[in-house]
């Protein structure tokens, strides 16, 4: 008999059975209509990665309030004026058979408004941000916590804290953004309080059986920022909280045009050597490994070595939608690889655009291109 890949096995985020171990995870693409709320664009979207045979897609990072927003096209779900879109996505996912999860997020520093909010006024370009009053603190984990409860009420499986890529949650932990004298800064465990508040409201305040899990950020990779001897401790106190599963990643936006990440970044799995030293501290926490995992015997080997439990693919999913069941061998054509010389879906989101990939068919893109009302990717 023929031994069946760990990728296709099943595997429980607790009390939901995934059918595999591929996940989507969160991805911002720019699709959501410029009032935050669900567009036709974005239910085509999720309606094919869920149609891929992953097991789980991650939406990604919804807005918890008006100046949590990293762009004027990021889906919100601070007011139940979102919650029809939101409902209706939840659905598209599940009538093509996967779970449904999404990544809320404040974006902190990195809110694309002038007047921000961080832990400390640590610059960002020609911004300031203003730190956090302790008004500020209180009303951000209402508003995590809000939204977590609308997302549930929406139909999603499970929610996900968006504890990475420098956002508001990872700019607290980060001894380089947060400069604080008070009880939210100073030691990590200082630096770490609030985002284990928010993990603590939000938990308290959803389902006993509703999955809350954490995007977590091994390592700035800066000189002065976070690094893994720090990010550990956290880890183990996230998961004393119960927290569903750890989605492991490195870099934040001011490290992925620098040495290491930038090097890093083109090495297939490059962030598996951070969630093997995680998953080897919480053995019994569902871990999550990404990093531009090419090919389904890079991921099986992730897997096999007990590296981390799942396989997260974004920008791979993006490429090629039919990974999964390629993978599976229900589909013989071979997998169209992302390009890691390429940054084009990178670049249309950072000018506000839709994004693009420009390994997709050219009449594909050229259709999709023309949907949006544009007549080249340029």
């Amino acid at each position: 008999m023929e031994h069946q890949p760990v990728l296709f096995t099943p595997f429980k985020i607790g009390g939901l059975t995934l059918v595999n171990r591929i996940t989507m995870t969160p991805a911002y693409l720019g699709y959501a209509n410029s009032d935050g709320t669900v567009s036709d664009l974005l239910l085509t979207h999720y309606g094919t990665m869920a149609r891929s045979g992953a097991a789980l897609i991650v939406v990604e990072n919804t807005g918890i309030n008006s100046s949590a927003l990293g762009s004027p096209f990021m889906l919100r779900a601070d007011d139940d004026r979102y919650m029809e879109g939101l409902t209706e996505l939840a659905k598209v996912i599940h009538a093509e058979g996967a779970l449904a999860f999404i990544q809320l997020n404040h974006a902190g520093r990195y809110a694309f408004m002038p007047e921000r909010v961080a832990p400390s006024a640590v610059p960002i370009g020609n911004v300031v941000p203003k730190e956090m009053t302790m008004q500020d603190i209180d009303e951000t984990i209402l508003s995590f916590t809000k939204a977590a409860v609308r997302v549930q009420r929406a139909g999603f499986d499970g929610v996900e804290l968006h504890g990475g890529t420098g956002y508001l949650l990872a700019q607290f932990v980060s001894p380089r953004t947060n400069k604080r004298t008070d009880s939210y800064g100073g030691d990590l465990e200082k630096r770490a309080r609030f985002p284990l508040e928010v993990v603590d409201a939000v938990i308290a305040k959803v389902a006993k059986d509703f999955p809350v899990g954490y995007r977590f950020l091994a390592s700035e990779c800066l000189p002065d920022g976070l690094i893994l001897d720090e990010a550990i401790p956290f880890a183990e106190d996230l998961a004393k909280r119960g927290i569903s599963y750890l989605s492991v990643m490195v870099g934040t936006h001011e490290s992925f045009s620098l040495e290491p990440y930038f090097s890093m970044d083109k090495t297939e799995g490059f962030m598996a050597g951070y969630a093997e030293i995680v998953k080897r501290v919480l053995p019994e926490t569902p871990v999550i490994t990404a990093g531009r995992i090419q090919s389904p015997e890079v991921a099986e080997a992730i897997l096999q070595t007990e590296k981390a439990d799942l396989i997260g693919l974004a920008r791979v999913l993006f490429a090629d939608p039919l990974w999964p069941k390629k993978a599976q061998g229900l589909i013989k054509d071979p997998i169209i690889h992302c390009n890691p010389s390429c940054s084009l879906c990178m670049k249309r989101i950072m000018a506000r655009k839709p994004a693009v990939c420009s390994q997709w068919d050219k009449s594909f893109r050229e259709a999709f291109l023309k949907k949006i009302g544009e007549s080249s990717d340029n």
